[in-house]
């Protein structure tokens, strides 16, 4: 199962990187939203469903993609270990 990560950078199937900022309600439906902003352009901020952003990539639709999910944690190295004092 993919779980969710506040404060982390996800990987889209299509390649962009996003930071995943809350989950929100939607005040009619009480849906949870997930809340992320675009790690390019002018840092967009969107909101989709919590499960449609956790669910699985459509493998029948875009057959020549890798990824499992349609969004995917993304872990980023620090490079501050190349820094000496």
């Amino acid at each position: 199962m993919n779980e969710l990560k506040l404060n982390r950078i996800y990987k889209h199937f299509k390649g962009d990187l996003y930071l995943v900022k809350d989950v929100v309600l939607d005040s009619e439906t009480k849906e949870e939203l997930v809340l992320y902003e675009a790690l390019y352009g002018e840092g967009l901020r969107y909101v989709r469903p919590k499960e449609m952003f956790l669910s699985e990539v459509d493998h029948e639709k875009y057959p020549d993609v890798e990824q499992t999910y349609r969004f995917q944690l993304y872990d980023v190295e620090s490079v501050a270990h190349n820094f000496k004092k």
